[in-house]
């Protein structure tokens, strides 16, 4: 009998012990979801720094093959800064005061700012020797008198890799032979505008990756002691969810049916960029992440927050992350053809816009859960 009473007590015990070790802080959040943004971006970097290889191994002989190694470590280099987007939105590192997100990713570019485009074999800076090709007169030119005046960042070294994509049936078709002297026109200043915001790219991801590390006295020390981190988290989703994504990423697009409005015009590569932001969405709420490496990083997360306080809520946005990833997977590339009216691929984006708006209100209800009583989903103005 006492042998019995014994063993049962334990097992309450063990029961109790396990409980206790499911019970997740917020301070264990922000802590995780620290580790995570300094994983993403670092990850990113690695990537960005192989975009750099091929990119100077290019520019020091220009060939077809160095043009497409080039593009192809651009391609693989998105796909991890894309879900970086999940970390935006409340003034951090990335879009705070003097943050480097503008000479990042801004978007859209108009290409005659930088160089040749159809039927203006003489426009942009590239094409006007009195502009100095360096670092500062880029910084300095970026979106200078006009959004769309963009001279640094993915898109206009994409632009600079695949030229203006004029095609229905691919992407852009730049010749190799636009970065060869006597080939075309300036095309020594084109080797080198391309080595400079490629460098500036890799510089600027340095930064958030160091803003982010451990063990320092930087962005990260701060926000994990921060009683509004969860709040910002939440924020950050919710906007790229809503306000991004949605709208001015997929939506517009649906409205003008522009190759103008698409995201990664020049490469054909905006329905990899909805792919990434989803993904990124997801990493966040889960506190999940899959490294470069293969490696995943896993802890405790807004999901484990909300669950022991509403495990319905928590459940109907794990859904819809899901779903969200998935529908994003489905929508056929090149998107600027998808978007058209009489193609069948409109009807899955609709689809993806669809369930980002209903992901947006489920983000509120958690939100709301952890004792948000508002939360933003809309872009900043």
């Amino acid at each position: 009998m006492v042998r019995k009473l014994l063993i049962a007590l334990l097992a309450v015990a063990s029961i109790g012990t396990a409980h206790a070790q499911k019970v997740v802080t917020t301070e264990a959040v922000l802590t995780h979801y620290g580790a995570l943004v300094h994983a993403n971006y670092e990850d990113s970097l690695a990537a960005a720094k192989k975009l750099q290889q091929a990119v100077h191994a290019f520019v020091a002989a220009p060939s077809e093959a160095g043009l497409e190694a080039a593009r192809k470590a651009w391609l693989e280099a998105r796909e991890w800064y894309g879900q970086t987007e999940a970390f935006r939105f409340y003034g951090g590192p990335i879009d705070g005061e003097d943050g480097p997100e503008g000479r990042i990713n801004a978007w859209p570019m108009d290409e005659a700012y930088v160089d040749f485009v159809d039927g203006q074999p003489d426009a942009g800076f590239i094409n006007d020797r009195s502009v100095p090709i360096d670092r500062d007169t880029l910084i300095g030119l970026n979106e200078k008198d006009g959004e769309e005046n963009i001279s640094t960042g993915w898109h206009a070294i994409e632009f600079m890799l695949w030229g203006q994509d004029r095609y229905a049936d691919s992407a852009g078709r730049r010749a190799y032979t636009d970065f060869v002297d006597g080939k075309a026109p300036n095309a020594d200043r084109r080797r080198e505008y391309l080595k400079v915001i490629t460098d500036l790219l890799v510089d600027d991801l340095a930064g958030l990756t160091e803003a982010w590390a451990p063990n320092a006295r930087n962005y990260r020390a701060r926000f994990v002691k921060d009683e509004a981190g969860i709040g910002k988290m939440l924020s950050g989703i919710g906007v790229l969810t809503r306000g991004e994504l949605a709208g001015e990423r997929i939506e517009v697009a649906l409205d003008s049916q522009s190759q103008e409005d698409e995201h990664s015009c020049f490469s054909d590569n905006t329905h990899r960029d909805i792919v990434a932001n989803a993904l990124g969405i997801r990493n966040v709420w889960r506190g999940e992440y899959r490294r470069l490496d293969g490696s995943v990083l896993k802890g405790p997360s807004l999901r484990d927050l909300v669950a022991a306080k509403n495990k319905a809520v928590a459940e109907k946005v794990d859904r819809l992350t899901d779903a969200t990833v998935k529908a994003a997977e489905e929508i056929p590339a090149p998107f600027d053809q998808a978007v058209l009216i009489d193609n069948s691929g409109r009807k899955k984006i609709e689809a993806m816009v669809q369930l980002l708006k209903e992901q947006a209100v489920a983000l509120v209800e958690a939100a709301q859960v952890l004792g948000i009583k508002r939360l933003n989903t809309s872009l900043p103005e």
